[in-house]
């Protein structure tokens, strides 16, 4: 049997598309866990609205990425 790390550099040589198809695959084959009667929408508007009103409190891409050591 393949161990973790074995199948995540053998999906890590797949297409960008093709993996992404596995991630969707996978994420929904899993329980959920945290459910909000919107789907989450009051959060991500609230969310917004505080990026809007204070721009420095968010992340670029870049600043995101070299924070999670990629």
């Amino acid at each position: 049997m393949n161990t973790l790390a074995q199948l995540e550099a053998q999906i890590m040589t797949l297409p960008d598309r093709d993996r992404a198809e596995l991630a969707s695959y996978i994420l929904k084959s899993l329980p959920a866990i945290y459910v909000e009667d919107d789907d989450g929408d009051a959060e991500a508007m609230r969310r917004d609205a505080e990026m809007d009103n204070d721009p420095s409190a968010s992340l670029t891409l870049e600043e995101f990425k070299r924070a999670v050591g990629r």
